[in-house]
């Protein structure tokens, strides 16, 4: 007689292992959390049964340490494994020692894995059973060279054993194809324990579809059809959705069939997913197959209303399939966001760091799957992944607004987030319209940018500086009106306010309990305070009613959020707690003659020696934050006076990595 599972480890952290613990503790069934000395008191940890620690150091020696994994399932007497997506979801040798173990893996069999897993591999399979794929090559570093000076460039580079969009990366010269291989191994290596990697024809303006599975022990496949992932910005999506606003419907059952028929052929068993390049004349072509639950999995569960987590323990613990194909349906229209923490404003850098504020947007239909629940310190270590934030509604244009609703209401304050770029591409006329690749975003950044910051800037200066004047009086709760809290304000009127590095003269003119007058620029504002939550307030300035989510940042200064977008104020009367250094890309200077780092990262690469003469744009070094490769460039042309950092070596943000000679 079938039995479910009394306890299962979860090896993995983050977002996933919570939403995949959610299900389980559904299911009746206890769990096992893992973590490293970065996580000992991550949320995931807290929402688990049980917590093992995993040890000190890099990745392989804890998240992608299969040993010490399979050692803590047997001690904690965890029955299956989850591995969620990512680190050793597709490692076939992971798969292979729990079955040694003789413990349940939850995912598909080794042989499998190793079939499909492996991109090169199932790439080779399908061609074999007459699926179209694209132009693909694979070899060592000098046949890659080689075969991609014969088939013409753009070429793409992807791992192996990837997903994700991690080490991939598009050379469109020959010149850039060895540093390009170089750090595609080396990401691959670090994220996926594999440094394999192969090329793939490049496929211009190409969309990104890919086909949900589900295949048991007893030889039962279903597909749950397909979603749309072209929104990506350096092969990393940003926003999917489902159903997919380009296929008509005979693509679609052509398309959903193809990843059945290929399910069938390898005797796939649990949740797999089929990906596809769909070219603009909507022919198709297989991709790889991820043989793992994905990131974007929320919005094929919000148009089915099934639960793949679910289906993925059910299958492994040997049961049928609960559903048949007739019993999938889509219904209305589901997108994803990803939060991640980065600027968008500053080419995407990553942004580690502790939050100041914390706020995920609710509401009936929206989603948010997280790995925290309020204000939390973002290490360097890890994917800049946040959270995920999903909505759903009866059709595209609808939840398209839904979501524009639900990013405006998710805040995060202390650092920086992705959340100004969804917003802006949610009210994008091209991305509205279905105008889209897979390059949209890399293709059109700058014009993106410019976007959002004309987004940001309608938001008017006199609504932030009665946001601020209303925080003031909030920090104290005894203040009756704005002059008892800050009663010097009687000999001083007036004074200067700073936003976003741009000063104004304020005068106040009146004040009433919740109610100020002010001037700016020879302008009367009228504001009212009408309401206080826990981490917000809502007011009227000039008959226009705001909500504003407000923190003090650890300089002093006050952070606001109006709209999604996120502002910084501060009086220039009132000193701050520490000078802080902006910069504004990659190639940051506090002065002429030195480089300092935009981040906290380890330095993996080292281009230059002292006395080296440089040429603006050469890249001085790279260092790795958050899973990702940046490279450190010269602004100018210029003698190397002093090389302060080694490869291996941990750097904090606004540390002097390189000395120019004067």
């Amino acid at each position: 007689m079938r039995k479910l599972f009394d306890k299962i480890l979860i090896a993995n952290r983050g977002e996933i292992a919570i939403r995949i613990m959610r299900t389980a503790h559904e299911m009746g069934i206890k769990t096992v959390a893992v973590y490293n000395s970065y996580d000992k008191n991550a949320e995931h940890t807290k929402v688990a049964n049980e917590a093992y620690y995993l040890g000190d150091g890099e990745l392989r020696e804890t998240y992608l340490n299969i040993q010490r994994i399979i050692e803590i399932a047997k001690l904690s007497n965890a029955q299956a494994i989850h591995p969620g997506y990512g680190f050793l979801s597709e490692n076939p040798l992971f798969a292979k020692a729990c079955e040694d173990a003789q413990i349940i893996f939850i995912g598909p069999k080794s042989e499998s894995m190793l079939k499909m897993g492996n991109k090169i591999e199932a790439r080779k399979f399908a061609k074999s059973i007459n699926v179209p794929v694209t132009p693909g090559f694979t070899g060592t570093k000098k046949e890659l060279l080689e075969a991609a000076a014969g088939v013409g460039f753009p070429v793409l580079i992807k791992a192996a054993a990837g997903g994700g969009g991690k080490a991939m990366k598009i050379v469109r010269n020959q010149e850039q194809l060895e540093p390009a291989l170089e750090a595609a191994s080396r990401e691959a290596k670090n994220y996926f324990n594999d440094e394999t990697v192969y090329l793939e024809k490049f496929i211009d303006n190409p969309r990104h579809i890919e086909v949900q599975i589900l295949g048991d022990t007893h030889g039962n496949y279903v597909h749950l059809f397909e979603r749309e992932c072209s929104i990506q910005r350096r092969y990393q999506k940003i926003i999917e959705e489902s159903p997919s606003p380009t296929l008509t419907p005979e693509i679609r059952a052509q398309i959903c069939k193809t990843a059945i028929d290929l399910a069938k052929q390898i005797g796939y068993v649990n949740a797999g997913t089929l990906e596809f390049l769909v070219d603009e004349n909507l022919n198709f072509y297989f991709l790889e197959m991820n043989t793992r639950i994905q990131v974007e999995h929320p919005v094929t569960e919000m148009v089915t209303g099934i639960d793949i987590v679910e289906e993925q323990i059910m299958i492994a613990a040997g049961f049928p399939l609960s559903i048949q194909q007739d019993f999938v349906q889509q219904n209305g229209h589901a997108i994803e966001c990803r939060i991640y923490a980065e600027n968008p404003e500053n080419n995407f850098l990553p942004s580690p760091g502790a939050m100041t504020l914390y706020h995920a947007a609710a509401g009936h239909h929206i989603r948010v799957d997280a790995s925290i629940s309020g204000k939390n310190v973002v290490e360097n270590v890890f994917d800049p992944m946040i959270s995920k934030l999903i909505v759903w509604d009866s059709t595209r244009e609808l939840a398209i607004k839904k979501m524009n609703e639900a990013l405006k209401t998710y805040v995060i304050q202390g650092i920086d987030s992705n959340i100004p770029f969804l917003l802006t591409l949610m009210s994008n006329q091209n991305y509205r319209q279905n105008k889209i690749s897979t390059n949209f975003c890399d293709n059109n950044l700058t014009d993106l940018i410019d976007e959002l910051q004309n987004l940001k800037s309608q938001t008017e200066t006199t609504t932030l500086i009665a946001a601020h004047l209303f925080f003031e009086i909030l920090q104290n709760q005894q203040a009756k009106s704005i002059w008892q809290h800050i009663g010097y304000w009687r000999n001083q009127m007036q004074f200067e306010i700073n936003i976003d590095k741009k000063l104004y003269n304020v005068v106040i003119k009146k004040s009433e309990k919740n109610k100020i007058d002010f001037e700016v620029d020879k302008t009367t504002v009228h504001c009212e305070l009408r309401k206080t939550n826990e981490d917000s307030f809502e007011f009227f300035c000039d008959k226009k009613y705001f909500t504003a989510y407000v923190s003090k940042a650890f300089d002093g200064k006050t952070n606001i959020t109006i709209n999604g977008f996120n502002y910084q104020l501060h009086r220039s009367d009132n000193l701050l707690h520490k000078e802080v250094f902006d910069s504004n890309d990659f190639s940051l200077h506090s002065e002429q003659d030195v480089v300092i780092s935009p981040m906290h990262g380890k330095v993996l690469k080292v281009n230059v020696s002292d006395g080296d003469l440089v040429k603006k744009g050469a890249t001085l070094l790279i260092i790795e934050a958050m899973k990702m490769e940046n490279n450190i460039v010269a602004t100018k042309d210029a003698e190397i006076e002093k090389v302060n950092v080694n490869v291996g070596q941990t750097v904090e943000s606004n540390m002097v990595l390189i000395e120019y000679k004067n």
